[in-house]
Formats: structure tokens, sequence, C-alpha cells
């Protein structure tokens, strides 16, 4: 018992060290697969309209971002104001996923988004 605790915390100081890794939006091409803090200038807020899923761009703007934190229509209510961000630096945090050759991380969570 005591030996399946001790890998328990293991693991979750793992996980926490991992999530603090801070990162520029320009480098998040090599952390797909990773869990980390994307911590940058926000470049362009955009919500789509027909399927209502908003985009945060960091370092350029859509299609030349070096990064964006994708927020689907089911959880934009969790993110009031998201639109104001623009021009403000934030932290992102999550798994960085590869979308059509560009990093993203999906937020779901509003404890994700952190405006600095």
């Amino acid at each position: 018992m005591r030996a399946l605790v001790f890998a328990l915390v293991l693991v979750l100081a793992a996980a926490s060290a991992q999530a603090q890794t801070v990162i520029a939006a320009a480098d998040a091409p090599k952390h797909v697969g990773e869990t980390v803090t994307v911590e940058g200038t926000v470049s362009a807020v955009d919500t789509e309209s027909r399927s209502g899923v908003t985009f945060i761009d960091m370092g350029g703007h859509y299609p030349d971002q070096d990064f964006t934190g994708v927020i689907f229509k089911d959880d934009a209510g969790k993110f009031p104001n998201v639109e104001s961000l623009t021009g403000k630096v934030v932290d992102i945090t999550g798994q960085l996923h590869d979308y059509k050759g560009r990093p993203e991380t999906v937020l779901n969570d509003p404890a994700q988004l952190k405006t600095k």
C-alpha cells in the first residue's frame, strides 16, 4: 500500500512539474505532445460564426500564427470577455496538439487561461 501511495505522489509531482514548463509561442512546435504553459501576447481573438469555436492566436494572425488556444462552443461560457485579450500577455496551459501543422491547446477549464 505504501508503495502505491509513493508511486501516486511521484506521478502527481511529475505531472505538476511538467505543467509548469513555460515556453514562448514561437517554441510551441517543439513541444507538441507535451503539457506546457505557452506565454505570449495575444495577436487576435476570432470566433467562427457557424461553429462557435473561438481561436486565441499568439505570434501572428491566422494562418501564420505561432500558436492557438481553442475554445469550443460548449465551453465558451466559461471564458467571458475572451475578446478583450487581444494585445494582452497571457498564459495558456494544456497539452499541445498539432492541427494542420500548427500547435494548439484546447481550453475547457478557465484555470488554463491566465492574464498577466
